[in-house]
């Protein structure tokens, strides 16, 4: 029996693979580099200027450090530790080497590829199992870096939406941590 219902499909055209590599490359990778270099390059003179630039004896990345260190004790964290976080906005890959980096006191980023060190460095700077417990939480829910922002705002066309994306996973970290550091010191 002939059915009533026809189906209208438009002309099958061979894929242009070129066309698509270039337009993908173009539309979407070079304009998420183009932002992630303009927040990687100012950030990396911020960190090279807290590292570098000192008040009676001490860099600016230990003075920020101390005066958040309150507050990072309260979600089982260091000052270096937060502030880490904080400087890291540009790209989250940079926390660990600004960790370090302030831990030994230096003025350069630290990349050590052996990572029985890196675990010596943390370990002589304080570091327990709540301590890493909670970093790997708010490395988890924590703000995403300037580039995924970027990308928000551009997107969204909001600084409204923007903002919640970053203070939402913030707080949600903060929040978790601090729970975390309650339950484990009322265990343990």
């Amino acid at each position: 029996m002939p059915s009533s219902f026809v189906l209208e499909l438009p002309p099958y055209r061979k894929p242009q693979f070129g066309k698509i590599l270039i337009r993908s490359i173009f539309d979407r990778t070079l304009f998420v580099l183009g932002r992630a270099i303009s927040t990687a390059a100012p950030a990396g003179l911020v960190i090279w200027l807290f590292a570098n630039i000192g008040i009676n004896g001490q860099n600016l990345l230990t003075i920020v450090a101390n005066f958040l260190n309150p507050f990072a004790k309260l979600m089982g964290l260091d000052g270096y530790i937060l502030t880490g976080f904080i400087l890291g906005i540009p790209a989250n890959e940079i926390v660990l080497p600004i960790i370090l980096m302030c831990y030994l006191g230096g003025n350069s980023l630290v990349n050590l590829d052996d990572t029985f060190s890196i675990g010596q460095i943390l370990i002589e700077n304080g570091w327990t199992f709540l301590t890493a417990i909670n970093v790997m939480i708010f490395t988890v829910l924590h703000f995403p870096c300037a580039t995924t922002l970027l990308t928000i705002k551009k997107e969204t066309g909001s600084l409204k939406w923007t903002f919640v994306s970053f203070i939402l996973p913030a707080l949600c970290g903060v929040i978790i941590c601090m729970l975390t550091t309650f339950s484990y010191n009322i265990v343990f």
